[in-house]
């Protein structure tokens, strides 16, 4: 029998931080066992129902025996020829069903076992700083050796990722990158996508790129694929999520599409951990890619509607936030009379005193600090309620 004492770690895990976002969801979830009424705007987890003929569709899917059995580790075939249809219909890209998707269990674990099949131990990555979690440590969790860019407001990211590439030994591998940007709202154009392809021929990296938001846009903005770049096949792969795009973040299925070499790996790797997503899912996956878009546009029209209400009511009241153009998201810089609080900080008195729980910047790394996030997942209602509540925490500061 194997006796454990407080001094044995185990190595990828002693190798993890705190899971940063999670100091203020066990506030809240305190919090709301106490009685406490708080809008929670901290996690990005769409409230909004799947459409009711998705569901219906995976109703009828799971009374049929021959769904329960084991399904395909890289998808069944109908569904990744419905995501190669989604390509060329949406980016006048064409895919091969066959060598190049493969279905994942949302972009998280399908970019976190692509990481794991490609990346070895030591090996260079470049992640921007700030960004989604599992993106920077997906490459720790591998064992390989993360370095950050920053991913600032004035730009001038390419100038921090070229000198990053001249002093850095080893070369690096792989760079990970998705916009629109999940915490800073950013968004690139896709002239943006040919300089990463030649950055990438140049440095012989592979590139991933997760574009979980690519529905999510406001304001007459598109947001590009990074397959749409000639070439861009030869140099890496794109991940979608159904979990935004068709309100399903609970169904967990998502795709990557492209390189063919890493397209493989992942599809190896994961059969080792997986036989792939229940079949029912995947059958109503087919049916929200062919025939969804309409309910797209529905999605993202409650979602323009809640950031017009939560940056409008916020600049009402003296903090100014702009409107990002894409995502669920608002990336709100600190007021500066709570700028020295630092964002974990202010975080805990938003929920506190304004009881509207947030994802303080640092929990997206160390270029998050002095920035805080909203998620845009409480109706028009609750929204404001949250923008009063912060608006009596800005009151009473400012009298003091």
């Amino acid at each position: 029998m194997v006796v454990f004492n407080e001094m044995d770690e185990f190595y990828r895990i002693s190798r993890l931080p705190p899971y940063g976002l999670g100091v203020v969801r066990d506030l809240l979830f305190e919090a709301r066992r106490k009685g406490e009424d708080i809008i929670d705007l901290g996690m990005g987890n769409p409230d909004m129902p799947t459409p009711k003929y998705i569901v219906s569709k995976l109703v009828e899917a799971a009374r049929n025996p021959k769904n329960h059995r084991y399904s395909v580790t890289k998808g069944i075939y109908k569904l990744r020829a419905a995501v190669a249809s989604w390509y060329k219909r949406r980016y006048d890209v064409d895919v091969d069903p066959e060598t190049e998707i493969v279905v994942t269990m949302g972009a998280k674990e399908g970019l976190g076992h692509l990481v794991l099949a490609t990346i070895s131990q030591g090996e260079v990555v470049f992640v921007p700083d700030p960004g989604y979690p599992i993106h920077m440590y997906s490459v720790v969790i591998a064992g390989g050796d993360l370095r950050t860019i920053p991913l600032l407001p004035k730009g001038e990211f390419f100038d921090r990722l070229s000198i990053a590439a001249k002093t850095t030994w080893p070369q690096p591998k792989m760079l990970i990158i998705s916009f629109p940007n999940n915490p800073t709202t950013e968004v690139i154009e896709i002239d943006f996508f040919e300089k990463i392809y030649e950055f990438a021929k140049e440095h012989n990296i592979m590139v991933v790129h997760d574009l979980a938001y690519a529905d999510i846009v406001f304001d007459g903005y598109q947001a590009p694929s990074f397959l749409q770049i000639k070439g861009a096949k030869d140099v890496g792969v794109e991940f979608f999520s159904m979990s935004k795009s068709y309100n399903m973040p609970g169904w967990r299925v998502g795709f990557v599409v492209g390189n063919q070499k890493m397209i493989s790996a992942l599809g190896r790797i994961k059969s080792y951990f997986d036989y792939g997503v229940f079949q029912p899912i995947q059958i109503a996956s087919i049916i929200a890619l062919n025939e969804g878009d309409d309910d797209v546009t529905d999605i993202v029209e409650k979602y323009r509607r809640r950031r017009n209400v939560l940056c409008e009511g916020l600049t009402r009241y003296g903090w100014t936030v702009d409107k990002p153009k894409a995502t669920m998201f608002v990336w709100a810089k600190i007021p500066e009379q709570f700028a020295s609080m630092g964002s974990l900080e202010f975080s805990k008195l938003l929920l506190q005193e304004a009881k509207v729980a947030t994802s303080p910047g640092i929990g997206f790394g160390e270029y998050g600090e002095g920035y805080i996030r909203f998620a845009l997942v409480e109706n028009e209602h609750r929204i404001r309620q949250a923008v009063k509540g912060i608006r009596n925490l800005l009151y009473s500061a400012a009298k003091k």
